[in-house]
């Protein structure tokens, strides 16, 4: 493990290991299948990859939460962490997370402070967190989209923000396991 993925391990660690262990589960399910993904990237890219992947749910810390955007306040508190510039702003936008921020009318506040980056390293983080349940365990992408929608029901935000990103979401997806099946071909 380099030191900033061990770093980034250490930050998650202490922001959700005893104050919310179910998610802690969640992210360290996570950052283990990053690792698995991180075939579907550059070399040069692995390691951003999977500090992102631990990183990706720091936001939903009691003591970080500002918006209530889990995205959006985990970025912030990073910056203010000096992390990364690039894993910071992955976190930012992982998970189509663009497409929740506009959802709760913070759209513009994302997009003038995190740059959004598009390709393999998105789409890998995209896979990890979108193939992992909040207890930890593998979901293919369309269950685990059921599984968030069913539990925050038929008309709360998240389910408008699944429903409306589930093309996208599914689409990184898809690339991330091509790019793999790629690989293990070659």
């Amino acid at each position: 493990m380099t030191a900033a993925v061990a770093a980034a391990r250490s930050l998650a660690r202490q922001r959700l290991e005893e104050t919310l262990p179910r998610r802690w589960r969640h992210v360290q399910a996570v950052a283990a299948k990053a690792d698995e993904a991180a075939g579907a990237v550059p070399s040069s890219d692995r390691e951003t990859l999977i500090a992102a992947a631990w990183l990706h749910d720091v936001g939903y810390s009691p003591g970080l939460v500002d918006t209530g955007f889990h995205s959006l306040d985990g970025a912030r508190w990073l910056r203010r962490q000096q992390v990364d510039e690039r894993v910071t702003a992955l976190v930012a936008h992982h998970s189509c997370a663009w497409l929740e921020a506009e959802e709760r009318g913070l759209g513009q506040a994302l997009r003038e402070e995190f740059e959004r980056e598009e390709g393999p390293v998105t789409d890998a983080l995209c896979y990890a967190d979108m193939t992992t349940g909040p207890d930890g365990q593998s979901f293919e992408v369309l269950e685990r989209l059921a599984e968030i929608c069913s539990r925050y029901g038929p008309e709360h935000l998240v389910t408008r923000f699944i429903n409306r990103a589930e093309p996208e979401i599914v689409a990184a997806v898809r690339r991330t396991e091509q790019r793999l099946a790629r690989r293990s071909l070659a």
